[in-house]
């Protein structure tokens, strides 16, 4: 985490970005995505896309590795950026599955910044 003084801390409710399944380049783009996160950047495709089906301020990282496409699945809060979902994408749309564990861990997260 970066200290409040260099940008939002990274809150990771799941997963982790790690060699392996990470290629050594994967996890290196992964980081450097998230260091723009944390900056303040705001990102669009083809890096980051909104996922209103999980909630407002809901996005994904999205990364081409060696074999796979990975997500982070993310919540922009006023304070932090949590890491809902690590997951490698392997169909067209976001498994169901995905949507409704990262549902739950909002969910969970905002009953405890109440």
């Amino acid at each position: 985490m970066l200290p409040a003084t260099e940008g939002k801390p990274l809150v990771w409710l799941h997963g982790e970005i790690k060699t392996p399944p990470f290629s050594r380049a994967g996890r290196i783009e992964a980081g450097f995505l998230l260091r723009q996160l944390q900056s303040g950047k705001r990102m669009g495709m083809p890096h980051s896309r909104p996922l209103p089906s999980i909630g407002s301020g809901c996005h994904e990282l999205r990364m081409r590795d060696t074999d796979h496409s990975w997500r982070i699945v993310y919540f922009l809060d006023t304070d932090f950026i949590v890491i809902l979902e690590v997951f490698a994408k392997t169909t067209k749309a976001t498994p169901t599955n995905v949507i409704e564990i990262c549902r739950k861990r909002l969910a969970g997260y905002r009953q405890l910044r109440a």
